[in-house]
């Protein structure tokens, strides 16, 4: 009758003794490889006999010879020791040069085209090997999941409280300001509170289900209401409606200046002070350590220095809230 296999018994010199058995066929050949004495192995053999419950390796006309469940071992031992010796290497240093990393990352579609060009341009110089991919927010989509699962490298949002669990490194401070056409009637001028409630606005469709952006929540707070005739889900979308209706959006002002320089439309400084928005470059502790992530993260920061020209500080701690993110 077969006996029960201890596992528990087995280390590493047994699997690589093991292995050296299997695949050597032989005693003094496998000594030999290990660089054992020929009675240490065969007091070894002993053991995974006594662990295994069979022979494992019997004699035959050419010496010895694995039986069905000794050969059954060899792949899975195998495997085993490789994965022991991966666990023992030291990690390679991150050479861009030669990464072939997909790096992933998700931000407000409204710094996609500012920023994401440059985060690609800056990859395609520095890692010409690597791949970037970019993920959008949905009001189903679990953000702080897909960093946790590793589907996400790194996020970019204007959380008004980012949840505690997450890494946190503060980009830029942004105002918001009131895009429109050059040809609206408010074009040019010094808008007044009255001005900006009684233009007809255009507002982005929340991230969120029944998630109020900053712009709405300040409008709530002083018990004010603008008057919002349409809504667009993705901002890129905006120039096209502000181009061919006297329609107001109100936009982070990074935004807004790359519009007008993309041709007929011009923006004003908000009669409202509303607040700033503030965006944070958010990651999980299991990509914390990993060099080629905080290379990534490092080359956003840099990014983001170039086109604001605002510092940025890594690596802070946040206060407790798990957090939608914010829209406009």
């Amino acid at each position: 009758m077969a006996t029960t296999c201890s596992w528990e018994s087995i280390d590493v010199h047994l699997l690589q003794v093991l292995h050296a058995l299997l695949t050597e066929c032989s005693v003094s050949n496998a000594a030999r490889r290990l660089n054992q004495s020929q009675p240490a192995v065969s007091t070894a053999l002993r053991r995974l006999r006594d662990i295994t419950g069979d022979q494992l390796l019997v004699r035959s006309r050419n010496g010895m010879t694995p039986t069905e469940r000794g050969m059954a071992l060899l792949e899975p031992v195998k495997v085993a020791l490789a994965q022991i010796e991966a666990i023992g290497l030291q990690q390679i240093r991150f050479d861009p040069m030669k990464s072939r990393r997909t790096f992933n990352i998700a931000t407000p579609d409204y710094l996609n085209a500012i920023l994401i060009g440059n985060i690609v341009a800056r990859l395609r110089r520095l890692a010409p090997n690597s791949q970037v991919v970019l993920h959008s927010f949905g009001p189903d989509y679990d953000y702080a999941k897909a960093l946790e699962s590793g589907e996400l490298d790194t996020v970019i949002g204007n959380w008004p409280q980012p949840p505690e669990h997450l890494r946190l490194a503060p980009l830029f401070d942004d105002d918001v300001v009131c895009l429109m056409r050059r040809s609206h009637p408010l074009a040019g001028r010094t808008l007044s509170v009255d001005d900006y409630l009684n233009a007809e606005h255009l507002v982005p469709t929340p991230y969120a289900v029944g998630q109020r952006g900053v712009i709405d929540m300040q409008l709530a707070r002083e018990r004010l209401k603008r008057n919002v005739v349409a809504s667009v889900p993705y901002f890129n979308l905006v120039p096209y409606v502000l181009l061919q209706n006297d329609i107001i959006f109100s936009a982070p002002r990074i935004f807004a200046e790359y519009c007008c320089s993309l041709g007929e439309l011009c923006f004003s400084e908000s009669p409202l002070d509303f607040p700033k928005m503030r965006f944070y470059l958010l990651w999980h502790d299991r990509a914390h350590h990993s060099e080629e992530c905080r290379w990534f993260r490092d080359q956003i920061i840099e990014v983001i220095r170039e086109k604001t020209g605002a510092p940025a500080a890594a690596g802070t701690r946040v206060p407790a809230q798990v957090a939608t993110p914010a829209t406009v």
